[in-house]
């Protein structure tokens, strides 16, 4: 029977063959037109795992909130990310691993067993590590990666609406709402837009008649 809530079993039997430092780490933006794809890799300490962890997406929006502080305040956090160029250079899916990479290469201890949200995982983290699909709705520690990187990322996405109104980006983070779509027609593409992604790439080129 598939699990509702996420729990530390998978953590207990990492640390059963032998593992002493198991992360979990996750990524944010994968779909948007425009921002960075972000992840965020987190150790957390079994004697003090917060309360209510779960899938980010599963939570309010004021209890992610919560839970975000809780968590940089008692576990070893660690957030990163890939620019636009990057994305439009290497496509998304491998931006997205590559953030992985760096989230986990940037914790202050090394971790020595990943557990990674998602059916792949990045080539480059020289570690012992294991995919988990559906993983923010079932370890703890993948579940703790998700909030921090949604949450960071929603923030950075406000921000960035503050120097480019009109997308919406406050409210919709950079998906492909009908907000942005007006916005990207009515003033067009921002340099924190992704022009590999079908519906940026169109309004850029629409111009010079060159269908996708």
């Amino acid at each position: 029977m598939t699990k509702t809530t996420p729990d530390y079993s998978f953590e207990e039997a990492a640390a059963r063959r032998g593992y002493t430092r198991i992360v979990g780490v996750d990524e944010v933006g994968r779909g948007p037109l425009a921002g960075p794809v972000v992840a965020a890799a987190v150790w957390l300490d079994p004697a003090r795992i917060p309360l209510g962890l779960n899938d980010s997406k599963a939570l309010t929006a004021k209890r992610r909130e919560v839970l975000y502080d809780e968590i940089l305040a008692v576990a070893d956090v660690s957030i990163a990310s890939c620019t636009v160029e990057e994305i439009d250079e290497i496509n998304i899916l491998q931006a997205s691993l590559r953030a992985m990479e760096r989230a986990v290469a940037g914790l202050k201890v090394k971790a020595d067993y990943v557990l990674v949200d998602g059916n792949k995982l990045p080539p480059a983290f020289g570690l012992d590590a294991e995919a988990i699909v559906k993983g923010d709705a079932r370890s703890l520690s993948i579940s703790a990666a998700s909030i921090v990187a949604k949450i960071w990322r929603d923030r950075l996405m406000v921000d960035l609406a503050q120097h480019y109104p009109g997308y919406g980006w406050e409210k919709n983070a950079g998906y492909g709402t009908k907000t942005h779509i007006e916005g990207l027609r009515n003033l067009g593409v921002t340099p924190h837009h992704r022009r590999s992604f079908k519906p940026v790439h169109n309004i850029l080129y629409q111009d010079k008649n060159i269908s996708d």
